[in-house]
């Protein structure tokens, strides 16, 4: 999962920062509007963590200008005012939920999970092809009710390809959001994991699941 941290206080952003990337998402960050409304144009994200006191626009104005160009990446804005005219403002933006500082880091991770779940599942914590079972929640991965012991990036890599269950993602795509690096530096790292999640997922079973398109990338598909 990739995330965009858009927060001016360094401090703060180095712990949210460290804090995200610890529990295995990808995080790029920005501490003014215009390189937060750049990179919120220019890469695909997973969510936005928007500060609404930032130089330049404020929160609010950047997220109503996303909005507009419908952009509907989920937005979890944060604020240092626990005024209620503020948070109906940011919502009224188009924010999706709204975190007063200072908070506690469980309560912070609970809400990001929370509308991480949203954007990809709005009835389940769960993902499932065919008998390959996988819950966010828990972090637990299954299949044919065997469970299967993954490594953190393991199991970031096959989220990935459940959550594009079906598509083919690109080497490019996957170097992004799974370990926030440019491709060409871990062109050699996905391949490697990618025969890893193979031994662990398909190795005992005739329906294979994850498949190898040759020049392109990969794809996780019930065939």
């Amino acid at each position: 999962m990739r995330i965009l941290l858009v927060e001016d206080e360094r401090k703060l952003s180095a712990v949210i920062k460290r804090g995200l990337k610890e529990v295995h998402y990808a995080v790029d960050s920005a501490d003014n509007s215009d390189d937060a409304l750049f990179l919120a144009e220019t890469n695909p994200y997973d969510l936005i963590i928007l500060d609404i006191m930032i130089p330049g626009k404020d929160g609010i104005s950047i997220c109503r200008n996303l909005r507009k160009k419908k952009n509907d990446t989920p937005v979890l804005m944060l604020t240092a005012r626990d005024d209620v005219e503020d948070k109906i403002s940011g919502l009224d933006a188009g924010a999706d939920d709204y975190l007063t500082k200072p908070f506690s880091f469980p309560e912070f991770l609970a809400r990001v999970r929370a509308l991480l779940r949203r954007k990809n599942t709005e009835k389940s914590t769960s993902l499932k092809v065919a008998d390959l079972e996988l819950d966010q929640r828990t972090r637990k991965v299954s299949r044919a009710g065997k469970d299967i012991e993954l490594t953190p990036t393991e199991y970031s890599l096959l989220e990935y390809l459940m959550i594009n269950v079906g598509q083919v993602v690109t080497r490019t795509m996957i170097s992004e959001h799974v370990w926030n690096e440019d491709f060409e530096s871990f062109s050699n790292v996905i391949n490697v994991y990618i025969n890893y999640l193979k031994k662990k997922i398909d190795h005992e079973h005739k329906k294979q699941l994850i498949h190898s398109m040759r020049g392109v990338g990969y794809s996780l598909k019930d065939e």
